[in-house]
């Protein structure tokens, strides 16, 4: 039998994919099926790739919000500070987005859920499901700031390489943080590189460099790609604060872990009977 706490929060969970699902009307659901595309990279009058659009996980991303997915067995380098960072999330700490904390990155690009890019010549906006943003200025000549004010994304600067958008970041939180869906840490020293490309008209990828030396003893790399969306499919506002009446009642940690990486059950038994309505005077 599924522990209570675990069952509240897998209830939690789908009934709030449920609402989302049916509130944006998503015909193919948050992610879709991958296809080849033919269609050439579009690009903007300056001749970058043109990265705007409404973009899907693909159902061929296994595991989904693991960003140990390209390592060996799944297994992060942690060091022994990292270790005990896990521990300490896996079971002593209430996942930070179920509280309506932002996620941040590399949380962000390892997620299931949709996300949209407004791209000009001088900033890119990415925006998340859960009504964050991320706004990032595109500057080659611009530089970190000696002692960045920590933040959930970090102090972020952009530059293209070519027909890559780079984003380096800095300066990131180091409490109250997962670096992905699994409860995996990151430290104060966290150092994200990404590079955005958008190899045809259909896909927009992603190769995320993560380094972290207090918490993993080398750095390693997340590669996510996802597909465009339909036209008339957006963002819709989104309060994860607004009446979140189980976040008391959440229990510690991620729950299980799939045998691939995955964050669920594999083969979970009948829920329990909801709870009795209290008695009317």
């Amino acid at each position: 039998m599924i522990p209570y706490n675990d069952a509240r929060r897998l209830i939690l969970a789908f009934a709030a994919t449920m609402a989302l699902t049916s509130s944006l009307g998503f015909a193919q659901g948050l992610t879709v099926p991958d296809f080849v595309s033919k269609k050439p990279t579009p690009r903007t009058p300056d001749g970058h790739p043109d990265l705007n659009g409404f973009w899907k996980g693909t159902r061929e991303t296994k595991p989904v919000g693991n960003i140990a997915k390209d390592l060996p067995d799944h297994k992060l380098p942690f060091t022994p500070a990292g270790e005990a960072a896990w521990k300490h999330n896996v079971t002593a700490t209430i996942d930070p987005e179920s509280l309506c904390i932002v996620g941040g990155v590399p949380r962000h690009n390892a997620s299931a859920l949709p996300f949209e890019i407004l791209q000009s010549g001088r900033k890119v906006a990415f925006l998340y499901f859960y009504t964050y943003f991320r706004l990032i200025p595109i500057d080659p000549a611009r530089k970190h700031t000696e002692d960045p004010d920590p933040s959930f994304f970090g102090e972020e600067l952009g530059r293209w390489d070519g027909d890559a958008l780079v984003i380096d970041s800095v300066g990131f939180k180091d409490t109250q943080v997962w670096a992905d869906e699994n409860g995996d840490p990151h430290s104060d020293a966290l150092h994200v590189v990404e590079r955005w490309t958008r190899p045809d008209y259909d896909h927009i990828h992603v190769s995320t460099l993560i380094e972290d030396p207090k918490f993993y003893t080398k750095s390693f790399t997340y590669d996510r790609t996802w597909v465009l969306g339909k036209p008339d499919e957006e963002l819709h506002e989104y309060v994860c604060s607004e009446n979140n009446v189980d976040r008391d009642h959440l229990g510690p940690g991620p729950g299980p872990i799939l045998p691939d990486g995955s964050r669920g059950y594999d083969h979970p038994k009948p829920l329990p009977p909801p709870l009795p309505a209290p008695k009317k005077d």
